[in-house]
């Protein structure tokens, strides 16, 4: 293992952004499950049961692209919409609509409390840097670049490859792994050279999926054992813990 705390065939690493990158995961979950409380407080019984910021975040929606984290857990509760269209208004009872309702009150609360980055990841990803490996940001958000500029640290990835960029390329998202694959062949790596890092089980998915060379999970949330289950090859609290220190 290098200093960086990898296997020395590693030549590039492909972050996630929320919940690795910057502290967005709590407030994404937050958009959720005020979006699905909404829509549950019209059915009864099992199916109308609040929206778990825990369980079911983790299980049906982290990591994955907005619609299909709303098919994902609307259908753990036997409940099915329209498709709709990506500009349906937030108000209709689609499944983009809820997912545009997600999105508004996600930057609602964004603009309202500001995004902070993970020091221990700004550092990291300066060691990184330093020891000549190539990176990436590989996000299910639309809005990643939005955020990293919010933060200052945009400067810090060679590649991009994000909501806006899937959708472009036809790209299914998470847990398939073509976006991390993606971001692989933009930077020139193979996918067993390249390391993931990844907070979100359905992360943890694509790494496996993809035949990539080290999967590292990023136990926020005191997942570790989950983690390990989809696909970890390790698992710290903070990516300061793998080393990197300059």
């Amino acid at each position: 293992m290098t200093q960086l705390g990898l296997p020395d065939t590693i030549q590039a690493c492909l972050f996630d952004l929320d919940g690795v990158v910057t502290k967005t995961a709590v407030v994404h979950a937050a958009a959720w499950k005020e979006t699905f409380d909404a829509l549950l407080r019209d059915y009864e019984g099992e199916q109308g049961r609040p929206f778990d910021s825990g369980a079911d975040y983790d299980e049906y929606v982290d990591g994955r692209p907005r619609a299909d984290g709303v098919r994902a857990f609307l259908a753990s509760r036997g409940i099915h919409l329209p498709e709709g269209t990506p500009d349906d208004p937030p108000d209709a009872r689609t499944v983009h609509g809820v997912g545009n309702r997600k999105n508004e009150l996600l930057l609602e609360k964004i603009r309202t409390g500001g995004v902070e980055a993970y020091e221990g990841t700004l550092r990291y990803l300066e060691a990184v840097r330093a020891q000549g490996l190539r990176t990436a940001i590989v996000s299910s958000s639309a809005n990643c670049r939005d955020v990293l500029r919010s933060v200052g640290a945009e400067h810090f990835f060679d590649v991009r490859i994000d909501g806006v960029v899937a959708a472009e390329r036809d790209l299914p998202g998470k847990p398939h792994p073509d976006t991390f694959l993606a971001a692989a062949r933009d930077l020139g790596v193979e996918a067993s050279r390249a390391a993931v890092f990844e907070d979100a089980l359905a992360g943890m998915d694509a790494g496996r999926a993809g035949g990539f060379g080290y999967v590292v999970g990023v136990d926020r949330v005191g997942q570790a054992d989950a983690l390990y289950a989809h696909g970890a090859d390790t698992v710290v609290g903070d990516l300061a813990e793998l080393g990197g220190k300059q």
